[in-house]
């Protein structure tokens, strides 16, 4: 039986409506492919709680977590993931790429142009009718 991962991923969205795309490192799974940034929810933390941790961890910033967008669910090779996803928007401190190799501001009818995880792409077609 696969791995059941528990994820959720931060829509971060700036003054201009544009929504923050992260690109994933070579060498790990899902190689240059964009996602929302994120992370695993750990045993007993609430998903906000997860998402407020991983941003710090992987950009290094603080966020607001907003509105749920969408849960979905996706059976990789690695195991299945279920990916929450929340609008944000940064509070403090500036993004830098700990865990990513690039990032995009995008207008929200630009995002589905990027080479995605498939796990993301539910949320995207949500986001793009805004």
């Amino acid at each position: 039986m696969k791995k059941y991962i528990r994820v959720v991923g931060a829509v971060i969205v700036n003054e201009n409506d544009e929504i923050l795309c992260a690109q994933r490192p070579e060498g790990k799974s899902l190689e240059l492919m964009w996602e929302f940034p994120g992370g695993k929810i750990e045993e007993g933390e609430l998903p906000a709680d997860a998402l407020r941790r991983e941003l710090e961890e992987e950009m290094g910033c603080q966020i607001e977590v907003g509105d749920k967008i969408t849960t979905t669910v996706h059976e990789y090779d690695f195991g299945i993931v279920e990916l929450t996803t929340y609008y944000s928007k940064v509070i403090s401190g500036d993004i830098q790429l700990f865990e990513h190799v690039d990032m995009k501001w995008l207008a929200r009818n630009d995002i589905s142009a990027l080479d995605w995880a498939p796990a993301d792409i539910p949320a995207i077609e949500l986001i793009e009718k805004g």
